[in-house]
């Protein structure tokens, strides 16, 4: 147990002095120095290898509740958030997730730097226990399938938009030929580590609430 928490506390300690000059915003490896990255991924790997709940949807699943926000992330999805047209920047991302009824919901903050414009984009979702890998990967891979997507506008010149609060409303995109999943390769009450199809990595903290401004 002190092995983990010391490599827990070591990766943390890590993402923390990289992201203090940003604003909540999530780090990828896009823009990380190479050393960093690798560094990143072998805490990672070495934090999975003690996850404290080797089969999380089996005994820990209420651990998965709540807001969740995202620290880092390999995803192209994620990366693709550094180059929002117009100056806009992103902000802090959350997962939302509800156990009693197997949805989530990812929201980040998007906002311009003079304050222009502020807003959000907001993706529901709904998943399941992906039992056809239960041999390979049992007990902590989801299914999931992407619904809809919301585009909201909530203040322009610092007023209020409550008619843009959502402007778009629209598909979520689902890969094609394929089902998106999800490997929860560790959780505790404080920290979540996942892998999704592409073997992209999210790292994620549990949060008291959701700020989106």
């Amino acid at each position: 147990m002190n092995n983990r928490l010391a490599v827990k506390e070591k990766l943390l300690a890590l993402i923390d002095s990289i992201q203090s000059e940003r604003d909540g915003s999530p780090m990828t490896d896009l823009k990380l120095d190479k050393t960093q990255a690798q560094i990143i991924e072998q805490l990672t790997q070495e934090l999975e290898g003690v996850n404290p709940n080797v089969y999380p949807l089996r005994v820990a699943p209420s651990l998965l509740g709540g807001a969740w926000r995202l620290l880092y992330s390999t995803a192209r999805e994620i990366r693709s958030l550094s180059k929002l047209p117009l100056g806009l920047k992103v902000g802090k991302v959350y997962q939302v997730i509800n156990i009693a009824d197997n949805t989530f919901f990812n929201l980040a903050s998007v906002k311009h730097p003079l304050k222009l414009v502020s807003g959000y984009v907001k993706v529901t979702a709904t998943f399941e226990l992906a039992r056809e890998n239960s041999e390979s990967q049992p007990d902590k891979r989801l299914n999931v399938y992407f619904d809809k997507r919301y585009l909201s506008i909530e203040k322009i010149a610092g007023i209020a938009t409550p008619q843009l609060n959502p402007f778009k409303v629209s598909s979520a995109n689902n890969p094609s030929g394929r089902i998106a999943t999800l490997d929860i390769t560790y959780l505790d009450e404080t920290l979540r580590i996942g892998r999704g199809g592409d073997q992209s990595l999210f790292i994620l903290c549990k949060s008291d609430n959701v700020e989106i401004r």
